[in-house]
């Protein structure tokens, strides 16, 4: 099942999601600093906003693909095939 975020994720506008990943990146580099200088509160924190990058990131991404014309789908299947191959 899918979570609250990915959900609300799906539900967002490309620029909504641009902006929110610029908004957490900012973030998650804040809370580092400041828990590399004075140690923050909570530490698990820092993995539940690096997760969130990586769901935004994801539906970015997935996103992408879906836009992808039929050859560009081929062209980039042919590369992974070549990929595997090495």
């Amino acid at each position: 099942m899918a979570s609250n975020k990915s959900v609300e994720l799906r539900n967002a506008s490309d620029a909504d999601l641009q902006d929110q990943l610029t908004e957490t990146s900012g973030s998650l580099e804040k809370m580092k600093f400041d828990h590399t200088v004075n140690g923050i509160e909570n530490p698990l924190q820092l993995r539940v906003i690096r997760r969130d990058i990586a769901r935004i990131k994801t539906e970015i991404r997935r996103r992408e693909l879906a836009a992808m014309s039929p050859e560009e789908i081929a062209k980039r299947d042919r590369i992974l095939i070549r990929r595997r191959k090495k």
